[in-house]
């Protein structure tokens, strides 16, 4: 069950839900609207490989913004440090983003229950567009989940993506045994 406007803010008063910045104005019906930060990153090696820590180089967009280019990955953050303690958040793209060729997630939209940072946005684009920091570019659904967490993820010492920043992360799958 997804969460609606007036249950996401009682989770907020409750501490259940913990969005930082909050803007009234960011609530929709049933999501809450992020920005991008103004973090960006690449990665540095032209082929990456899964079982080695890839480096990323991290820079900030100006006020002038950035044009991201088709072909490369982008890292980038949300403005919005974010805690989910009871509910399921899913970020998904705004339309309006995506109806400018801007992919914000290529397979991560699902966080855990106890989830606690920053986001961090997998972008790719179909042709080039120029981003501005502080511009809409996701929302957070918040779903039910049914049953008790035996442990959250910012319990979990397998976690990878504990260590709060408002930096994006890159990948830590070489930290999988595999």
């Amino acid at each position: 069950m997804i969460l609606s406007d007036k249950t996401i803010l009682q989770s907020i008063e409750k501490r259940e839900i913990v969005i930082e910045p909050f803007s009234r104005d960011a609530l929709g019906t049933n999501s809450y609207d992020v920005h991008l930060s103004k973090h960006l990153a690449t990665y540095t090696a032209k082929v990456l490989d899964a079982k080695v820590h890839n480096q990323i180089e991290h820079f900030e967009i100006g006020p002038e913004g950035y044009v991201l280019e088709p072909g490369t990955t982008y890292l980038g953050s949300t403005l919005e440090y974010t805690e989910s303690h009871r509910h399921v958040p899913f970020l998904e793209g705004k339309s309006s983003v995506g109806r400018l060729g801007i992919d914000i997630h290529a397979t991560a939209g699902k966080g855990d229950v106890g989830f606690c940072n920053h986001w961090t946005l997998e972008i790719s684009v179909s042709q080039p567009v120029r981003v501005y920091a502080g511009m809409p570019i996701g929302q957070l659904i918040y779903f039910d989940v049914c049953g008790d967490v035996e442990t959250l993820y910012n319990k979990k010492s397998s976690a990878k993506y504990n260590q709060r920043s408002p930096l994006p992360m890159e990948s830590m799958m070489w930290k999988n045994h595999f």
